[in-house]
Order: structure tokens, then sequence, then C-alpha cells
């Protein structure tokens, strides 16, 4: 998966004074997410990392960067590329790529035998790994099984709290 990252121009009221207001909140948080309130079109400050994320144009955005749901694959994709990674190395195998494809969907709860949910809409996300470099069956198959022990496959596959406050502005 391939993902542009593009500098977003937001309306705000001093571009100055909004990056002093981020980097004090990036401080505090691990990822500030900023709109306008206008449109769908969102600043992300994640550390010293700043990106857009958005909505297609058919969904109403300006398509400026990726949508939420392709950032959730990107990381799914990502912590799967370096945990896979890793291990190679760890191990000295002749990992020479990887490459993960992510796709989102969602099904009906009832359509999917092997779910624990039973009722209502469930979301799916396929994953296909594909490696080269001269890997033998035993070392590929080790590192498909690895894929599934990476911390963002584990955290969206186990029980997820979100705990959410309103924070009033003075």
């Amino acid at each position: 998966m391939r993902i542009l990252v593009t500098k977003l121009e937001l309306p705000m009221k001093e571009e100055s004074q909004f990056m002093e207001i981020q980097t004090e909140q990036v401080r505090m948080a691990d990822v500030v997410v900023r709109g306008n309130g206008k449109g769908f079109a969102q600043e992300i400050a994640a550390g010293a990392h700043r990106f857009a994320v958005d909505e297609p144009v058919e969904a109403g955005g300006t398509d400026t960067g990726p949508g939420p749901y392709q950032l959730l694959l990107a990381a799914l994709g990502a912590c799967t590329s370096i945990t896979v990674t890793m291990y190679a190395k760890s191990k000295g195998w002749p990992l020479e790529i990887i490459t993960v494809s992510l796709s989102h969907s969602k099904e009906y709860a009832a359509d999917c035998a092997n779910c624990e949910t039973k009722q209502g809409p469930l979301n799916r996300i396929d994953r296909e790994i594909e490696f080269g470099g001269p890997l033998t069956a035993e070392q590929k198959q080790r590192l498909f099984q690895i894929a599934n022990k990476g911390p963002v496959h584990r955290a969206l596959t186990s029980e997820i709290d979100i705990r959410t406050r309103l924070k009033t502005v003075d």
C-alpha cells in the first residue's frame, strides 16, 4: 500500500500560533488531529511528522490525503512489515522485500462463519503478504506466522477500550 503525503493548508488564525499550540498539544498526546470544522480535511501531528487526512471527493471531501480507513490499514500493514523484517533480521534470513496489501470492508456477522459476533455488522480486513528473497518454504511459513504477532495486529484483534472526554476551552 502506498500513501501520498501532502501539505494541508487549513485556514487558521495564524500559522505560527497554530504550530505553537499544536507542538504543545503533541507533547501531551501521541497524535493530534485538527480540522477547520467546515470540511473533512484534517491535519495530523504525530511527533515531528505532519500530514493530511481527508475523505475522497465522492464522499464530500477534497481528497487532499488518505482517508481514515486507509490510515488504519497503513498502520497495520507497516507494523506487519516491520515486525516480519525485525524477525527475519534477528534470524539472519535473506528477506529482500516484503509487500503487504490490505483492504477493508463491512459485512454482516451472520455471513461470517468464523466470527464470534453473530449479529449486526462487522469490519473485515483482508491482508495479503508477499515475501521476496531466497527464503525456504519453512522460513516463509514462519514469517507468515510472525505477521500476526505485531503490536498493531494484537491491538486490533483485542478488546479496545476508547475513553473520550470533553475538553473545555476558556
